[in-house]
């Protein structure tokens, strides 16, 4: 009796043993594709093997094995006359892989000295046929493996951002010295973004942005481009591409960024008050979703964004407007070039500092009118050194204290005596986050849009007063893809100009995101 028990043990001990190296799935059925250097190539191929017929001892065997232990094979059923050796191979193969599982499973007592006797015969017998599947497996798997790990599937996937938007503006008189008055009116108007989103390799992106958008720009009925929203742009509700991009990483902490339309300096640096800046979620106003230093042109461009370390990071970019006009080139060209450190020395401060030389594009949408142009006119080669730096410090859960400062200092090179100009702006930010609805937050700014506070031109070049841009906020996220943001702004003094009346802004923006 236990000499039987030791013997039943050994034998399912060796059937293990051979189960395990032996054990394939079925799916096996689909040649492999070997290159001349392959070793496979050595082995015999199927067309050479000898065929079994159906009433022969090996295919009995087998089919009694598939019966007894319910394999499962995907060549259930093989003719009337023959069967290849290595069909055969495979279907023993199934057979082994189903009593492997009732072996570790525990499941002894089904399993017979003569069911040992035959699996062992035909172990033997198919020698050589299963040394080649267990080797064509072994290379499938290789080949999997690979695929899984470097194979990807290029896909397009669509966003789409939809604002309506109802905006009104008060203020008595236009602030341009026409003495005309602000029509106090109510306009309804949207802006359409469709963006296709490509990816080649899993870690890049191409994007390809469709706008359509009626929103005026207030200047035109205020007097004063410190009036401008946010999210403002009129192109009759005709469709157009708006923007055209291609991001790709250059190692674990490098990322490169194309811009062959639609680009901005802003675009290539990171942002330390990030919910401010967003033209559909942040502030309602231009002057207040960034540091009007960072809007001195547009179009074409290239950046680089290096992470220096885990709380440092170095980001440069190059935009130009006129890079496709052969006479002017990239480099002759209004451009604009941008140097920015970002630091987080702790998970609740953030700081940057920025640098940016521009050549005739002093025109950054938020300040008076002599900020644009501050040498009336007559000078075709204004170059200019911007220097800038931002802060957010995250109090608690709740409030986050931010704030900007800015200098622009131009130089007119084309004419005598190169007389310069000085321009300074500033904000205080604050946030208060989940207020009312989770991701719902207030927004505060105050500010001075951008001044012109020295100019070596003439005195008369420079702004005499001060304006104030005052602004408050309210982003209600309703569900993931609706927010709606009420929001209220005033400029006193417009453009600079104690002798103006206070302008008043106000709009509701509703954001449909999908």
């Amino acid at each position: 009796m236990i000499g039987s028990i030791f013997w039943r043990k050994f034998r399912l001990i060796t059937l293990i043993s051979s189960l395990t190296l032996n054990s394939i799935t079925p799916a096996i059925a689909t040649p492999i594709p070997t290159s001349k250097n392959n070793t496979l190539n050595k082995l015999p191929s199927v067309s050479r093997l000898s065929n079994i017929r159906v009433n022969s001892w090996e295919f009995q065997a087998v089919q009694a094995l598939t019966e007894q232990y319910n394999c499962v094979s995907r060549d259930t059923e093989f003719g009337n006359q023959t069967v290849t050796r290595y069909q055969l191979a495979a279907k023993l193969n199934a057979c082994l892989a189903s009593i492997n599982k009732l072996v570790i499973n525990n499941k002894f007592d089904i399993i017979n000295r003569e069911t040992l006797t035959v699996i062992q015969k035909l172990q033997t017998e198919f020698s050589a046929e299963l040394a080649i599947l267990n080797q064509r497996l072994d290379l499938v798997e290789t080949n999997v493996d690979a695929l899984q790990a470097q194979q990807f599937s290029p896909h397009v996937e669509l966003e789409g951002e939809i604002i309506f938007a109802v905006a009104g503006f008060a203020g008595g008189k236009k602030a341009d010295n026409s003495n005309e008055s602000i029509n106090e009116n109510l306009v309804l108007s949207d802006r359409v973004r469709l963006s296709l989103n490509s990816s080649f390799t899993g870690k890049d992106r191409l994007q390809v942005r469709l706008q359509a958008r009626n929103i005026p720009e207030l200047t035109d009925f205020t007097g004063t481009q410190m009036a401008n929203l946010g999210f403002d742009g009129d192109t009759d509700n005709e469709m157009e591409v708006d923007e055209l991009d291609y991001r790709f990483p250059l190692g674990e902490q490098t990322l490169m960024t194309f811009y062959a339309l639609g680009g901005g300096l802003g675009d290539f640096v990171p942002s330390v008050n990030p919910l401010f800046s967003g033209s559909g979620d942040g502030s309602i106003s231009t002057f207040g979703r960034e540091n009007p230093i960072r809007r001195q042109g547009g179009g074409t461009g290239i950046g680089i964004s290096h992470n220096l370390n885990d709380s440092l990071n170095l980001s440069l970019g190059y935009i130009t407007s006129d890079a496709a006009n052969p006479e002017r080139g990239i480099f002759a060209s209004p451009y604009g070039a941008i140097a920015q450190f970002t630091l987080e020395p702790t998970k609740t401060t953030a700081i940057s500092f920025t640098y940016i030389h521009s050549y005739n594009n002093l025109k950054t949408g938020t300040g008076s009118e002599l900020t644009s142009n501050p040498f009336d006119d007559e000078a075709d080669a204004i170059a200019a050194n911007s220097f800038g730096a931002e802060a957010a410090w995250q109090l608690n859960s709740t409030i986050t204290l931010g704030g900007r400062v800015g200098f622009i200092h131009a130089n007119a090179e084309d004419l005598p005596t190169t007389p310069n100009a000085v321009i300074s702006t500033w904000a205080v930010l604050l946030a208060l986050r989940d207020l009312g609805e989770e991701d719902s937050f207030a927004g505060f700014i105050v500010g001075q849009p951008p001044k012109i506070i020295h100019n070596s031109f003439g005195d008369k070049f420079e702004d005499q007063d001060t304006s104030l841009h005052l602004e408050a906020f309210y982003h209600f996220q309703i569900t993931d893809h609706l927010a709606i943001t009420p929001g209220l702004f005033f400029i006193t003094n417009p453009e600079h100009n104690g002798s103006n009346n206070t302008i008043y802004v106000g709009t509701v923006r509703t954001t449909f995101t999908f």
